[in-house]
């Protein structure tokens, strides 16, 4: 995943959290917000919000990459391309993600990313 696809400043993360829109499942929160302004990099951008109740830092940042490697592959289909989002990794994630494999997790990705849909549709 390229960085220009990528969330890093505060008050962007800020803005997906405050306007946005949030739904959960058991291991993920996704908060979804519509970008008002057009970036050049065409594209959904992701920040990832993975606290320390999920794991130690090795742990944390091999979900990062995962997470975004899921992120990444599923987008095309299931995102929205004027679109932020923010994967937030609940207690558990981490070590289930290791147990059940890439596949799962993936999976599990693309679920939140459905019911976000379902969110901004409703709205």
């Amino acid at each position: 995943m390229k960085r220009r696809h990528r969330l890093s400043r505060s008050r962007d993360f800020d803005a997906v959290y405050r306007k946005g829109r949030s739904v959960s499942t058991r291991y993920l929160t996704v908060y979804s917000f519509p970008r008002e302004e057009e970036l050049d990099g065409d594209g959904p951008r992701l920040g990832l919000a993975v606290s320390r109740k999920v794991g130690g830092a090795v742990a944390r940042n091999r979900l990062k990459r995962r997470l975004r490697g899921a992120f990444e592959e599923l987008s095309p289909a299931a995102a929205r391309p004027d679109s932020d989002y923010v994967l937030s990794a609940r207690p558990g994630l981490a070590e289930a993600a290791e147990e059940r494999g890439a596949g799962w997790l993936r999976e599990q990705v693309a679920e939140a990313l459905r019911l976000a849909a379902g969110s901004e549709a409703a709205a």
